[in-house]
């Protein structure tokens, strides 16, 4: 009967460390950047957490953006993102959706911290204005000298068209709350929506789309503009702006055209 109790004892000691080494050798869950369980990331994040603001930005603002994905029932691993600027509102939107799910659904909007210029393109480099038109992200820049930035490729092939002999460049969306032609957000905005478009580029979306309005262009927001050179061009931009507010999603470019100056 001694030893029994003896034997039992050793038993008991051991279970708690057995249970421990067992614990030690199982792998532990891989999660993605954004916070949800998932495969290791892919080349792109890792390329982008090399840099120490994205780092800062995955830490600190990377939980806010993974619980409103959340919310939205929105897989990181599938995301697309949609962003839009009108300019009279005088914000960001960023409108989102998982791989083959459906139209785009707004996510959130981020107020614009400051504007230059007026209604109407940019036409010249050193106007001071915000393009108008329809653009994509060709650039994530981790070191900008406003926080984080995305860059858009413009000026676009209808930009070289109608602008003139220097249309400028170097346009984007950015931190801080400064701006001479750009988008600027705030770093906290600017840190929400980089870590959204990086983790839609790692998720294969290859094209971001950035649609540029000056105000809901329907036919009563044009008549109060009846007089302005831009008529015919923004007239232009109607296509893709109604093709949007109708489907919820972003026309193919070749259905979009620019109607002069």
């Amino acid at each position: 009967m001694l030893r029994l109790r003896r034997f039992l004892c050793c038993v008991l000691l051991l279970f708690p460390l057995s249970q421990l080494l067992a614990q030690s050798c199982t792998p532990p869950v891989e999660t993605t950047v954004l916070g949800q369980a998932g495969p290791t990331e892919g080349p792109f994040w890792q390329q982008q957490l090399q840099f120490v603001r994205v780092r800062m930005a995955q830490a600190g603002t990377g939980p806010v953006v993974a619980d409103r994905l959340r919310a939205h029932k929105l897989d990181p691993r599938r995301l697309e993102i949609f962003l839009r600027v009108i300019k009279t509102n005088r914000e960001l939107e960023v409108w989102a959706r998982n791989q083959g799910a459906g139209p785009f659904a707004l996510l959130q909007t981020y107020p614009l911290a400051a504007t230059s210029g007026k209604l109407g393109p940019k036409r010249r480099a050193g106007d001071r204005q915000v393009p108008e038109g329809f653009y994509e992200i060709d650039r994530f820049n981790p070191q900008s000298s406003y926080h984080l930035s995305l860059g858009l490729n413009y000026p676009n092939a209808a930009d070289r068209a109608l602008g003139e002999p220097d249309p400028g460049g170097d346009i984007f969306i950015h931190g801080g709350e400064v701006t001479i032609g750009c988008l600027p957000i705030t770093d906290i905005g600017i840190e929400e929506v980089y870590l959204l478009a990086v983790a839609a580029r790692a998720a294969g979306q290859g094209i971001i789309p950035v649609h540029i309005f000056p105000f809901p262009l329907n036919e009563k927001e044009l008549a109060k503009r009846a007089a302005s050179p831009h008529q015919a061009f923004w007239r232009g931009l109607m296509t893709g702006y109604t093709y949007f507010e109708q489907h919820h999603e972003a026309a193919e470019l070749a259905r979009l055209s620019v109607a002069g100056k």
